[in-house]
């Protein structure tokens, strides 16, 4: 039987995510259980370091990477303890290379696997679906990310709440990054409107997962296999999602907006890219590699279908798939001429398509006007 998994979500760095999960590891050990930390990273944190007081921690491994020695955490050794509840901090934390996994949601779902209980931690901002979103409100790229599914498995999900002025108060006073640090921070990721913007997507996000549950049936803390059953019989009837997308960059902006819809919907997602032929160059390949990645991470159906007429294309997978919304980026910016010559591409979709709902995902992050991801053909 799996083990029971926890995990603490915040808005941000220093809002409590681990002092609360030892915490409640503490009271676990008083109770009796047998807790074990498998990974702690206080960031030199003296109240969190002293909440991990009496528990016992099992050891780091030293791993070499290109002449440098870096500690990560032991699963071997954690599976050969085999504690009752293992403690497992940073749960967005990439591995060294050479390690059982490559990233640290892998090895928790291992621990998970050999039936011990995990308490874990990360930020919002992490989740993968929200990578966009999140560059948009700060103006920072989070590299690290977890998929959402990862969430989604967790039996107990506790948001670790805090407003953004106690949290910059805490920042102020040394009790999240060293003094030499705080300047820095308090100009950039920690200005009080971004944290506002981060919170809100913290509680929305929370209220989404527990909407979810309630939606499907599940109980406050049922076991992961009866919720995943509960979930998959339970999606909205007739409702599937496609996105347009090429293997630009941008275009994983897309897919996670697509992505966040259709969990709004509780709809499946298609991501279709129409090439012209199968001679793809080194850049789309690149591309088309990291759209694949992304499905895989998001659950998402890629499909890759050639055509030398766009909207015939479109119109022909569509009528196989029969989507009921289509998402696509901003179409090119054309002069009045070629738009009284010919309709734009949103146009002739919804000409085609009549029973779809054709929605343009918008560009934020631009500050200059340019052409859509996807050219018009």
């Amino acid at each position: 039987m799996a083990g029971r998994f926890k995990v603490f979500l915040g808005m941000a760095a220093g809002v409590g995510k681990t002092y609360r999960m030892l915490q409640e590891g503490q009271a676990e050990a008083e109770a009796g259980r047998d807790v074990v930390i498998g990974y702690l990273e206080p960031h030199g944190r003296a109240e969190t370091t002293a909440q991990a007081t009496g528990l016992e921690v099992v050891p780091r491994r030293r791993v070499t990477y290109q002449d440098a020695v870096l500690e990560e955490m032991d699963l071997p050794a954690i599976l050969a303890r085999a504690p009752e509840l293992c403690l497992i901090d940073e749960l967005a934390h990439t591995n060294a290379p050479g390690v059982e996994h490559a990233k640290r949601h892998e090895d928790v779902a291992t621990v998970l696997a050999a039936g011990i209980d995990v308490y874990s931690t990360v930020n919002v901002q992490h989740l993968e679906s929200l990578n966009d979103q999140v560059a948009e409100l700060t103006g920072t790229r989070v590299r690290e990310t977890v998929p959402d599914e990862v969430l989604g498995d967790a039996d107990e999900l506790v948001l670790i709440d805090l407003t953004p002025e106690a949290l910059v108060a805490r920042l102020r006073a040394g009790k999240v990054y060293p003094r030499e640090r705080v300047d820095g921070a308090l100009a950039n990721f920690f200005r009080i409107d971004r944290l506002s913007s981060l919170r809100e997507v913290a509680l929305r996000q929370v209220a989404e997962e527990v909407e979810a549950r309630r939606v499907v049936g599940i109980a406050p803390s049922p076991a992961r296999e009866d919720r995943i059953m509960a979930s998959a019989g339970a999606q909205a009837i007739g409702e599937r999602l496609m996105a347009l997308v090429t293997p630009a960059p941008g275009s994983q902006r897309i897919v996670r907006r697509a992505w966040l819809s259709a969990q709004r919907l509780g709809a499946d997602l298609d991501l279709l890219w129409v090439p012209r032929n199968h001679d793809y160059d080194t850049a789309e390949r690149e591309g088309l590699d990291a759209l694949r990645r992304l499905a895989v991470v998001l659950g998402a159906h890629l499909l890759i279908v050639p055509g030398e007429d766009l909207v015939a294309t479109v119109c022909r997978v569509a009528r196989e798939r029969s989507p009921t919304y289509l998402l696509m980026g901003p179409p090119a910016r054309r002069s009045a001429l070629r738009r009284a010559l010919r309709p734009s591409l949103p146009s002739r979709l919804l000409d085609v398509l009549p029973g779809v709902d054709v929605r343009i995902v918008a560009d934020r992050t631009l500050r200059e006007e340019r052409p859509s991801e996807g050219a018009e053909r």
